[in-house]
């Protein structure tokens, strides 16, 4: 089962960079960007999961030998990253928007700047 969780993230992280390397749309890009973001989160909760655990909210006495719990550090580490990609995903789209107040397209290859 937890195969395809890996199979998925690596397949979101494949289609956001081919998304981010292909396109010219900058839109597009900040698509792509977001797509990353999904995949490395899905390995981050994928790592913390444990076959078999509980919730690592417990008393001393329902303690017992042999407990499995799962890692409660990778879900704070996937909410505070999903946090920080949506103020990334809100500036880069601030970006976009004046971009394209300045120069009157999304298409990276014909803003003057960008140009490699």
């Amino acid at each position: 089962m937890m195969l395809v969780n890996y199979i998925g993230a690596v397949l979101l992280l494949a289609t956001g960079f081919y998304v981010m390397m292909t396109k010219e749309n900058i839109i597009k890009i900040v698509i792509g960007m977001g797509i990353i973001d999904y995949g490395l989160n899905l390995i981050i909760v994928s790592i913390g999961f444990n076959e078999g655990g509980t919730a690592p909210i417990f008393t001393m006495s329902e303690l017992k030998p042999g407990m499995y719990f799962v890692d409660p550090v990778p879900q704070a580490l996937t909410l505070t990253s999903i946090v920080i990609g949506a103020c990334v995903t809100a500036m880069a789209l601030t970006l976009c928007i004046k971009l394209y107040e300045e120069y009157g397209t999304l298409n990276s290859s014909h803003i003057r700047r960008l140009r490699g």
